[in-house]
C-alpha cells in the first residue's frame, strides 16, 4: 500500500490510482489545489503495485543512447505561429494520426480546467497546441493509453517529465508502438490558483471565457502575451511581463511542492523525445532566429531518432550543442528553487482575491529586497569611513 511519508515529493501523476486492481485509490485535492492519492485501507489487498509504479520511489533505466539536440522550425508558418515555439509537436501528431494512431496531451475542458485526453483525428489534436501553465489532470489516461497499445495502435503520449515517467512505470513493459514526448517543464502551478485567476477575469470583464492562450505570438515569440477572450466580445491581453498570473508563475510561488525537487529531470523520465523552447538560440545560431518560435528537441532513444528522421522532411533543422542548450534551458536538468514566500501566498489566497493575494506577497518580497539594499549601502558607507 502506498503511503505518502513525504507529501512534498508526490508529483500527482495518478499512476497508483490507475494501476490499483481494486480501485481503492482515489485522488483527492488538498487545500492548495493539488491531487494526492487517498487509499481505502478496507479494500486494499497489499499487492504493492502502486508502490512499484510510483515515479518518486522508482527510477527509469537509461535509454543508453547519446543525447542529441536540434533547433527546429515547422516549415508551415501558419502552424508555427499558432504553436508555442516551433510547431514540432504538430508534426508528431500528423505522423501518428496518419498511421491510425492516437495522441494524448493536455487540453481544456468546458470550464477551461486543464485535463489530459486523447485525439484520433488530426483536427482534434489542435486542442493540445499551445502551452498551458497549470498542472493537468491525468485521470485514467494511463489506462486508456494501455488499452490502445494492447489493441496494436500507435500511441503518442505527451506530458510533463513526471507524467511521462509515471506512464512508463505504470506500463511496466516497453511497447514498440508507444512514442513518449516530455515537455520540458518549469514547474506546474496549482489548478486552484488558476481557477481563482479565471474567476477574477470573469468578474472584471463580466463575461464567460471562450478562449485562453498563454503564449500568443501577436507581439513575438519572446514577448508573448496571455490572452483571454470572452463571450461578450471583450479581450484581456497582457504580455509576459505585465500579466500578474505569469509574474507569480515565474516567481515560483504556486508550483506543486514536488516541482522543487523533481525526480524526472535530467533525462530520467524515459521519454523518446523532449520538447522545449530554444531560448538563447539567437546567440549561437543567429541565422536561425526570427522571433516566430524555435523548438528545441532532444533525442533520448533510438526510437526517438527514427521518428525524428521521419518528420524532419517538414522542418528546418540544425544540430546544436547540448551543453549550450542546457546553460540556456536549465529546466532540462534542474528543478526550480523554492520560493520562501510560497507559504505566505497560500495563506493569503485563502482569504483574498487572486490579485490581492499575489500583490501582497510580491510587495513583501520587493520591500525585503529594498531593505536589504539599503542595509548593504549603509554598511558600505560605514566601511568606507573607517
Amino acid at each position: 500500500m502506498i503511503e505518502i511519508k513525504k507529501k512534498d515529493k508526490c508529483c500527482g501523476c495518478y499512476g497508483c490510482a490507475n494501476i490499483c486492481p481494486k480501485a481503492c485509490i482515489s485522488m483527492k485535492v488538498d487545500n492548495e489545489g493539488f491531487w494526492y492519492p487517498n487509499v481505502d485501507i478496507y479494500k486494499c489487498i497489499n499487492c504493492d503495485l502502486c508502490v512499484n509504479v510510483c515515479p518518486v520511489i522508482n527510477s527509469m533505466k537509461n535509454n543508453n543512447v547519446e543525447i542529441k539536440a536540434f533547433a527546429c522550425k515547422n516549415t508551415d508558418e501558419n502552424v508555427r505561429f499558432k504553436s508555442s515555439s516551433g510547431g514540432v509537436f504538430s508534426l508528431l501528431c500528423e505522423y501518428v494520426i496518419k498511421l491510425g494512431g492516437v495522441v494524448f496531451g493536455a487540453s481544456y475542458d468546458e470550464n477551461f480546467d486543464v485535463i489530459h485526453t486523447f485525439a484520433k483525428k488530426l483536427e482534434e489534436c489542435e486542442q493540445f497546441r499551445g502551452s498551458k501553465y497549470v498542472q493537468s489532470k491525468i485521470g485514467d489516461t494511463y489506462k486508456q493509453a494501455k488499452k490502445f497499445l494492447e489493441e496494436g495502435k500507435i500511441v503518442l503520449f505527451s506530458g510533463t517529465q513526471c507524467q511521462i515517467k509515471g506512464l512508463n512505470l505504470y506500463l511496466i513493459k516497453k511497447y514498440v508502438n508507444l512514442i513518449t514526448v516530455d515537455v520540458v517543464c518549469h514547474g506546474v502551478p496549482s489548478p486552484k490558483v488558476f481557477k481563482k485567476y479565471k474567476d477574477s477575469l470573469i468578474t472584471r470583464y463580466n463575461g464567460e471565457i471562450k478562449d485562453i492562450r498563454f503564449r500568443d505570438k501577436g507581439k513575438g515569440w519572446r514577448e508573448f502575451s496571455f490572452i483571454s477572450e470572452f463571450d461578450n466580445g471583450k479581450v484581456y491581453s497582457k504580455t509576459l511581463k505585465e500579466d500578474i498570473y505569469m509574474k507569480g508563475f515565474l516567481s515560483d510561488l504556486y508550483l506543486r511542492p514536488s516541482c522543487y525537487s523533481c525526480t524526472a529531470k535530467n533525462y530520467r523520465s524515459g521519454s523518446d523525445l523532449s520538447l522545449a523552447d530554444y531560448w538563447g538560440v539567437e546567440h549561437i545560431h543567429p541565422e536561425f532566429y526570427d522571433d516566430k518560435g524555435v523548438s528545441l528537441i532532444t533525442i533520448n532513444s533510438q526510437k526517438g531518432l527514427e521518428i525524428f528522421r521521419i518528420i524532419s522532411n517538414n522542418m528546418e533543422i540544425l544540430e546544436t550543442d547540448l551543453d549550450y542548450v542546457i546553460s540556456h534551458n536549465p529546466a532540462l536538468i534542474k528543478s526550480v528553487k523554492y520560493n520562501r514566500k510560497r507559504v505566505k501566498f497560500f495563506k493569503e489566497i485563502e482569504k483574498r482575491k487572486f490579485e490581492d493575494a499575489l500583490t501582497i506577497t510580491l510587495k513583501c518580497s520587493t520591500f525585503k529586497k529594498i531593505k536589504n539594499k539599503i542595509n548593504y549601502e549603509i554598511l558600505k558607507i560605514i566601511n568606507n569611513s573607517k
